[in-house]
């Protein structure tokens, strides 16, 4: 199999006639926009960087209960996690270092700027809208599967590591596989 798309976005799946693909106004109707699966999560962009010249992307994501996102950090994506259902635990390092972790509800909101290590847990099944750094809102569709499926109820789509890899190389991001966070301090 091979992910060359990865680096040459033009390779990549491009969900011809979904979004506008440049600035003009639009409208989705529920259950619409760029559906992709990346494990056991349906990820839908609303809005891409391609409309907002490059300024910022939405995506909604469904989650069932005990995922887990690994640590991560992005040089140059800031991103906002707002819980629409379920609950959801947020774990962020504050700027004087220190490890936090906060259980987010529904109408709760958490904000994660580039530079900054974090991760989350899917306490209970969740809906979760994120406002993200333009352009990073593909990592999920390059990362996962697409899927025509409005819903999460499909098999889980697991990438292969070549793939996992090549998506967070493109989109900037540095997984922290040795960063834990039983230390935490918060609710």
């Amino acid at each position: 199999m091979s992910f060359e798309y990865l680096i040459d976005p033009a390779e990549g799946p491009q969900w011809k006639g979904v979004l506008p693909g440049r600035p003009q106004p639009y409208v989705l109707e529920r259950g619409e926009g760029e559906h992709s699966m990346l494990f056991t999560d349906l990820f839908t962009v609303l809005l891409s960087g391609d409309e907002t010249e490059g300024q910022f992307g939405v995506v909604v994501s469904e989650s069932p209960a005990g995922d887990v996102i690994p640590t991560h950090s992005h040089n140059r994506t800031h991103e906002t996690f707002y819980v629409i259902e379920g609950r959801v635990r947020l774990f962020f390092q504050d700027t004087e270092g220190q490890k936090q972790s906060r259980l987010l509800t529904p109408g709760d909101f958490g904000f994660v700027p580039a530079g900054f290590a974090h991760a989350y847990q899917i306490v209970e099944d969740a809906r979760m809208m994120g406002t993200l750094s333009g352009g990073f809102e593909r990592f999920f569709q390059h990362m996962g599967a697409e899927t025509d499926h409005a819903t999460a109820q499909q098999p889980p789509f697991v990438p292969a590591v070549p793939r996992m890899q090549a998506a967070a190389q493109r989109h900037d991001m540095q997984f922290l596989p040795d960063h834990r966070w039983d230390d935490a301090h918060g609710a």
